[in-house]
């Protein structure tokens, strides 16, 4: 009953990107498979929210230094037992910023299978994450949290300057495929 959301979420996501197929059946029978899937302790993955947090001007997007991988990515984070992921990604882009963020759509921006290495009593494991365009309600003027060792506004044709994590800039391609 609690995966209903992510289960809608998912299957309205295949029908924005059905290129996508393969990531997508993988994610759903991850769910599926798994009840606990929304606790940081299942260690077969987790599902995690994440944020493509734009400015007001949507030209430019907020990286994190992110402090345990060592990488500029995007916000986001673990589920913690909430089920649904837009939810966890605004908490967790507010969290991470010190923001005051809104969705600009529920659906799902896109979604990402990832491997976290093992890092103290933690295994590797997997993230099965649900990232959702996001935008600051007012201002850009960023608080840097614990979990980075830096945040930066970066704009979005200039991502590779910053990183070259595929993920990331597949959203970079997407957001700029659609004019908003």
């Amino acid at each position: 009953m609690h995966r209903r959301i992510v289960i809608g979420l998912l299957e309205n996501y295949a029908a924005r990107f059905p290129a996508e197929r393969a990531r997508l059946t993988q994610f759903v029978d991850f769910v599926h498979a798994n009840e606990r899937c929304f606790e940081r302790d299942c260690w077969a993955g987790h599902v995690t929210g994440s944020a493509w947090l734009v400015n007001q001007t949507r030209d430019r997007v907020l990286l994190t230094h992110h402090k345990k991988l060592g990488r500029w990515l995007q916000l986001g984070g673990h589920s913690d037992g909430v089920a649904d992921p837009l939810t966890v990604a605004i908490r967790e882009a507010e969290e991470e910023s010190g923001l005051d963020v809104i969705a600009l759509e529920s659906a799902v921006f896109d979604i990402d299978i990832h491997e976290i290495p093992a890092r103290n009593s933690d295994p590797a494991h997997l993230h099965f994450d649900l990232r959702f365009a996001l935008q600051t309600r007012d201002g850009d003027a960023f608080q840097v949290s614990a979990e980075s060792h830096d945040l930066a506004w970066v704009n979005v044709r200039r991502l590779e300057d910053y990183t070259d994590e595929e993920s990331v800039l597949r959203m970079s391609r997407k957001w700029l495929e659609v004019p908003r």
